[in-house]
């Protein structure tokens, strides 16, 4: 019986730990904003005051770029942010009509900084958060899809680097004033909290890569790691799903296609629900220890 209530008082201290630093970690987070008066926010988010308490489950899917910030972009003209963001609306929909509250960063052709996509995960109360992109490389040959998780002890393989630092600098276009916010998620302390969404962050992209494999060629068949800003979230699971190489020019072709673009975003949602169904089994069988 000690044994138990030892580890009872351990569950609940651990549960106030999770909680409490991931308010702790908003409240800074809202500071931050707070002393940016003026910053315009994403129509995309609702008003706090309006904002109601659910147990529904909430994905938060990120188009990536936008606006003043194209993307990469294809031999032919095809721009990253117009792709990613069909293919996001298509998930949007999947998810939706599975009965699972799925919502975009961005709804049209906007700009918003990194640091603000992570908020706004943070401001629906997120489930998970996913980042959707269609990058490009300096070899036209780089092909396939691939998922990454973020990584706070440096980048599982020179791919990841580069796309982690490329992505980093999306905020490049928007001046000092947006770099100097992002600064703010980089100094967040990653313990306990962090390091179990990491974990999580794993097992979901390898749901999502594990549904894409049998539609689309795989440009890495694990799970990458690098210090994406946008996944800096220290509770909320999130990952940086890469459909295609919009820079090769076969993979540019079928990116421009309504049929593989829906393929993805089946696969995309497919891994999501995956996810989900782990998730509870794994708290089920924990319950039950």
């Amino acid at each position: 019986m000690s044994k138990i209530k030892s580890l009872t008082r351990l569950t609940t201290r651990r549960q106030l730990l999770l909680s409490g630093l991931a308010a702790l970690t908003l409240a800074g987070i809202n500071r931050a904003l707070a002393s940016g008066a003026g910053t315009p926010q994403s129509s995309a988010v609702p008003p706090r005051a309006a904002r109601k308490q659910t147990t529904r489950r909430i994905v938060v899917l990120d188009p990536g770029h936008g606006g003043i910030d194209t993307g990469a972009i294809g031999h032919n003209g095809s721009q990253e942010k117009h792709v990613v963001l069909a293919i996001a609306k298509s998930v949007r929909s999947i998810l939706r009509s599975k009965g699972i509250d799925a919502r975009l960063t961005r709804s049209s052709d906007e700009f918003i900084p990194l640091y603000e996509r992570v908020e706004i995960a943070h401001k629906h109360g997120a489930s998970l958060f996913m980042s959707i992109h269609a990058d490009g490389f300096t070899n036209p040959s780089a092909a396939g899809a691939s998922v990454f998780a973020l990584s706070n002890r440096g980048a599982s393989s020179a791919m990841a680097k580069y796309l982690s630092e490329r992505e980093n600098a999306a905020d490049d276009v928007a001046g000092k004033k947006a770099k100097d916010k992002d600064q703010y998620l980089q100094q967040v302390l990653f313990d306990l909290v962090q390091t179990d969404t990491i974990k999580n962050s794993l097992t979901l992209g390898s749901h999502i890569l594990k549904n894409i494999k049998p539609i689309h060629k795989l440009h890495s068949k694990n799970t990458e790691q690098a210090a994406f800003v946008v996944l800096k979230s220290p509770s909320v699971p999130s990952v940086l799903v890469e459909t295609s190489f919009i820079t090769n020019p076969a993979e540019e072709k079928l990116l421009g296609t309504t049929a593989f673009r829906q393929k993805i975003a089946n696969a995309i949602a497919a891994g999501v629900i995956s996810y989900f169904n782990w998730f509870d089994n794994h708290k089920s069988h924990g319950k039950k220890r």
